[in-house]
């Protein structure tokens, strides 16, 4: 009777202790963050407050919905404060000459996700628009056309983007 007793308690604290180890991972489970969903390139830039001039732009060209596909692409992003930099009325002008604001946009864009580790000195990227930008690696940093990057690398589900302090002109 006393072994029937005693395999009974060990089995009893075999089966708790396995209730426990299930609890335990499900409670990780749940406890751990979740990783953030990458998003795309145009939601990206819309989380930013600094890219709002950029995303603006970007709708009133109507490039929200190619910018929103699947890619990949790699976006020179130019912050408000570039944007505040263009000559007085030129972005008023490019925001009432959707043709053209597209050109200038496009031109900010290349097919396929170019990392700052994918740069060299003198290279050449094709934009959407047509013509190229050429990187220049500096002491001071990375410079695509006369626009420094400011902040490299940042991923999205459809490419990256690259933030840029002056606006690129074709």
């Amino acid at each position: 009777m006393a072994k029937k007793l005693i395999f009974g308690l060990i089995l009893a604290l075999a089966l708790v202790s396995l209730g426990m180890a299930g609890y335990t991972e499900e409670s990780a489970d749940e406890s751990e963050a979740a990783e953030p969903e990458m998003v795309n390139i145009v939601e990206t830039a819309m989380a930013d407050e600094n890219l709002s001039t950029l995303v603006t732009a970007i709708e009133t060209a109507e490039l929200a919905d190619a910018l929103s596909a699947e890619g990949p692409f790699t976006v020179f992003a130019p912050t408000n404060e570039a944007f505040d930099m263009l000559p007085e009325g030129e972005l008023e002008s490019l925001m009432n000459d959707t043709e053209a604001l597209g050109t200038v946009l496009k031109f900010h864009v290349a097919e396929g996700a170019v990392m700052s580790a994918d740069l060299s000195d003198g290279m050449t990227i094709p934009t959407l628009q047509g013509d190229n930008l050429t990187i220049s690696i500096t002491e001071e940093g990375v410079m695509v056309n006369e626009a420094m990057v400011t902040e490299a690398d940042i991923e999205c589900s459809n490419g990256v983007i690259h933030v840029i302090d002056a606006v690129l002109m074709p």
